[in-house]
């Protein structure tokens, strides 16, 4: 009885810590492969951004992007955008569209 019990606290306190896990884990990768342009806050101001004309995940046409569209255009590229299919996973894709969608409220 104590066993199950043990188990279902652990499974309980995993259950909570995973979405801020995954909140992470798209925050560090934002922050080692996006940020660089499309800045900390999402508004593409940096100096690297500003020459590549990085777009800002900040204006209406992007808040209005679909994830299905985000994702794309991370896996395939774009304009200058290199693409990052087969440099992060698809998990770690869509973890930087969630982290993505946070700079946006």
């Amino acid at each position: 009885m104590k066993t199950q019990l043990r188990l279902a606290t652990v499974l309980a306190i995993a259950a909570c810590t995973l979405p801020t896990f995954a909140q992470n884990t798209g925050a560090a990768t934002y922050t080692s492969k996006c940020q660089m342009c499309h800045g900390a806050d999402g508004a593409g101001t940096t100096p690297a951004g500003k020459a590549m004309k990085a777009p800002s995940f900040l204006s209406p046409a992007a808040v209005k992007e679909s994830n299905a569209d985000l994702i794309a255009v991370t896996k395939s590229g774009k304009g200058k955008m290199p693409a990052y299919a087969g440099k992060l996973t698809d998990p770690e894709i869509k973890d930087v569209i969630a982290h993505v969608r946070t700079l946006q409220k």
